[in-house]
């Protein structure tokens, strides 16, 4: 058998979900001594046992069962309603801890999802697992974040076109003394009473304008660029105040060919929570930054039905 071949699938066994056609048409012409052949050669998948026999390795099937699933995962996700979609994602990041891909979803639900949309996950979740939202971050986060977490989770914001100017530009304003002061000793904000207030009651709108007039009272340098030793303030601010650039940057991580299973399963779930949101604009913004469109990124690095799948995801936005 050509190395070829094996190289074939093995780039259809790599990345982000598997090519199923490439797989099915090179597997199916392979008798004993080409799957032997297979095996030996790639011992980044087999490893070979004390019986001298070409044997899985564990973290190998792991690995490939994910890649398996991540074309119904998606389906699955796509065709759920919204709020239990929600409602479903905040119940598995409370279930595996408070590790930073879990409390980014739950910062992602609580911060950029409508007032109804945030309250009929709330209902949902009553009706799913027979507690609150609310109760559940209480007692699941023992991290710094639950302060925060919980106040965002009970908020309903207004989302009117009315604010008061120079009420955004005091908090904007105060926000800039405390993360300078704390900047200096490297603490913290993320208990704050005050920038907890700010960031779980006002409009989405108002802390738009906020960070705008902080940028101006910064010289030009954004809420998010100052917390960047504070990272799950800056996630919670950028997901209120500038979601398009939030979800940018994770697009782009989730990308990356070494990304670990958790970091890819971002991708499934920004593509399809974001579809029919903001999509068209997050996808302006990937081009504009990286310098490559998300379509070109998808297509070089993703396989087989999920790849295409993502793609019809991306086209409904055109």
């Amino acid at each position: 058998m050509a190395d070829s071949a094996i190289e074939v699938l093995t780039r259809a066994l790599s990345g982000h979900g598997i090519n199923e056609k490439a797989m099915i048409d090179t597997l199916g012409n392979w008798d004993h001594e080409h799957k032997k052949l297979f095996r030996i050669k790639s011992s980044h998948i087999f490893s070979e046992d004390e019986r001298s026999f070409e044997r899985w390795q564990e973290h190998a099937m792991r690995l490939l069962k994910h890649e398996f699933m991540r074309f119904k995962n998606a389906v699955v996700l796509w065709t759920t309603h919204p709020w239990e979609r929600d409602a479903r994602l905040v119940r598995e990041a409370l279930s595996k801890g408070h590790d930073s891909q879990n409390i980014n979803i739950l910062l992602e639900v609580a911060c950029t999802r409508t007032s109804d949309e945030l309250l009929g996950a709330r209902k949902a979740y009553h009706s799913l697992f027979d507690h609150s939202i609310e109760e559940d971050v209480a007692s699941h986060i023992n991290a710094p974040e639950r302060k925060l977490l919980f106040a965002l989770m009970s908020a309903y914001r207004y989302e009117g076109p009315k604010y008061k100017e120079e009420i955004a530009k005091s908090e904007a304003e105060k926000l800039a003394r405390a993360i300078k002061e704390a900047g200096s000793k490297k603490s913290s904000l993320i208990e704050d009473d005050e920038v907890v207030r700010i960031l779980s009651t006002r409009s989405k709108l108002f802390l738009h304008v906020l960070y705008n007039h902080y940028k101006k009272i910064s010289a030009g340098r954004s809420i998010d660029e100052d917390l960047d030793w504070d990272l799950k303030l800056q996630d919670a601010v950028l997901c209120l105040a500038n979601p398009v650039k939030y979800f940018t940057h994770i697009l782009e991580v989730s990308l990356k060919v070494d990304a670990d299973k958790k970091v890819k399963k971002v991708l499934t779930r920004i593509i399809v929570t974001r579809a029919d949101k903001d999509m068209k604009e997050i996808k302006i913004e990937f081009k504009n930054k990286f310098g490559v469109s998300l379509e070109e990124k998808i297509e070089s690095v993703c396989n087989g039905s999920y790849k295409d799948f993502l793609l019809t995801l991306l086209a409904r936005s055109d």
